[in-house]
């Protein structure tokens, strides 16, 4: 989840080109596990993403921006 919020917030900002949640669903999907919601408020991006470990579905969120 880190990793995909910081994805989204850096190409929110312009730091990498592209749209901020279809940049993050890449770097989640490279890390095993999808990206199950995403919300870009400005420059502050927050993300769920979800995996299957051991046959459990566990879900995790992340919040990246500018601090507050």
């Amino acid at each position: 989840a880190d990793a995909g919020a910081l994805a989204a917030a850096d190409t929110a900002v312009g730091i990498h080109p592209g749209i901020p949640c279809e940049v993050a669903a890449e770097v989640v999907a490279a890390h095993g596990a999808r990206l199950a919601r995403c919300v870009v408020d400005g420059v502050v991006a927050t993300v769920t993403v979800s995996a299957t470990v051991a046959g459990v579905t566990v879900e995790a969120s992340a919040r990246a921006g500018p601090p507050r």
